[in-house]
């Protein structure tokens, strides 16, 4: 498990996420070394329509027009859901 620094506190990212996100972002294995970044500095935060308790952490992606979006379940010990490269930022 890994814990990264956020806006939102401490954030966990155990093993079983990080292979969820893999097996369904296999896209997003050679940008894992961003995680910390965009956590620590997301560009943009989006809330959740659907559940207010997440937010999705956009940082723009070094020499690309992309974003790694980061998905945290916040509260008392928040922790990574998923994540995906976008095009874009979801707009509120």
């Amino acid at each position: 498990m890994q814990r990264f620094s956020s806006p939102f506190g401490a954030v966990m990212f155990t093993e079983e996420r990080k292979a969820h996100i893999l097996a369904f972002h296999p896209d997003v294995s050679r940008y894992l070394k961003h995680f910390a970044s965009v956590l620590a500095e997301p560009e943009v935060i989006t809330r959740s329509v659907s559940d207010q308790t997440v937010v999705i952490c956009y940082g723009l992606l070094p020499r690309s027009r992309k974003y790694l979006a980061v998905v945290l379940k916040t509260g008392r010990n928040p922790f990574v859901l998923t994540a995906y490269v976008a095009k874009k930022p979801k707009s509120l």
